[in-house]
């Protein structure tokens, strides 16, 4: 059996906490974050050892950590395990820039800790199923993938000011899952966008609305939307072409789309409300995985180097939407 730790007990923490417990081999949690009353009420709620601390916690004798802290604190609380040589899942991202990752993923490479990112729509069942049609050969050459994440309303503007933009906390899921279905290496990307929504997104820089095409070295295209403002639900899907075939995930009966087509009913709903309940299954599934990580069963499924060159591809798309023009991602990564 398996002890972990839970850094950060916000919105993700709280919700990753209930999710470990839930998870048949795991022993025992310990809880810590920097207001004590969300501490106190976890540990009750789920039976959990309270630390007073991030010292205390990487010292009560847990066997890994999850770091589900704000971003900042994220690289920083990550190399504090694994200088314990504590395995360690980390919310995406492992820092704030991209140049901060690279620097980050060193340390780590030189440590040998494993450290598993989370990207969670790898584990979904139908992503991954799109991922096999395209490793078994069926689809044939892929000519274009699209990814779609649309939120049914922004965050809180708070968040947004620290946010780094749409491309860095929203659009970075797209990114991650174009890269892992492709197999390939994105080469050049050119993003737009626009503010229709709260004009404060202009104020700190950002965009409400944003359309990305990725170009691959293998030939593929990508092409990303985004957007703060959905409101008939979560929006996340993903189309993959082949010139053999093509497979789509997130079409399911809890798509947010109305279907004009008066001969079909697709989809019967009820809209898909958030990215939790969207991909419920997918995180269950993802810290299940990373639970066999820490027991030295797996290797991370989604790695430090992986998270990187996301971060390369969104520091890219972010100066992509400054300039108003293409940038190439070697550009970007030799500054």
């Amino acid at each position: 059996m398996t002890t972990l730790g839970v850094i950060g007990l916000g919105r993700i923490g709280a919700f990753h906490t209930d999710t470990l417990c839930g998870l048949d081999n795991i022993d025992g949690l310990v809880v810590t974050d920097d207001r004590p009353e969300l501490v106190a009420a976890v540990a009750v709620k789920h039976g959990a050892k309270p630390a007073a601390s991030v010292e205390e916690l990487l010292a009560s004798g847990v066997d890994g950590v999850v770091v589900a802290a704000a971003t900042p604190a994220h690289a920083e609380l990550t190399l504090a395990a694994i200088e314990r040589g504590l395995p360690t899942f980390c919310e995406k991202p492992i820092a704030s820039t991209a140049a901060e990752s690279a620097r980050v993923a060193e340390v780590i490479l030189r440590a040998g800790v494993p450290v598993q990112v989370g990207y969670q729509r790898r584990f979904d069942a139908a992503f991954a199923a799109a991922k096999r049609a395209v490793d078994d050969g069926s689809l044939g050459a892929l000519h274009t993938v699209r990814s779609t994440t649309m939120d049914p309303a922004p965050p809180p503007m708070e968040y947004i000011a620290g946010s780094g933009g749409i491309f860095r906390d929203c659009a970075v899921h797209d990114f991650d899952v174009i890269r892992w279905i492709t197999g390939q290496q994105a080469v050049e990307v050119y993003a737009t966008g626009s503010v229709q929504g709260d004009p404060m997104f202009a104020e700190f820089g950002d965009v409400d609305t944003a359309a990305v095409v990725v170009k691959f070295d293998g030939g593929t295209l990508g092409l990303v939307s985004a957007a703060r403002y959905n409101g008939h639900g979560y929006d996340c899907r993903l189309e993959v072409h082949g010139f053999h075939g093509t497979v789509v995930a997130g079409w399911d009966q809890g798509a947010p789309v109305r279907n004009v087509d008066p001969d079909n009913e697709f989809p019967a709903g009820p809209a898909h409300h958030f990215f939790m309940d969207r991909f419920t299954e997918a995180f269950r599934a993802e810290l299940s995985a990373f639970v066999d990580v820490v027991n030295g069963a797996a290797a991370p499924a989604c790695t430090v180097a992986d998270a990187v060159e996301v971060a390369w591809l969104a520091e890219a798309a972010t100066e992509s939407l400054r300039r108003g023009g293409p940038v190439r991602i070697d550009e970007v990564r030799s500054r």
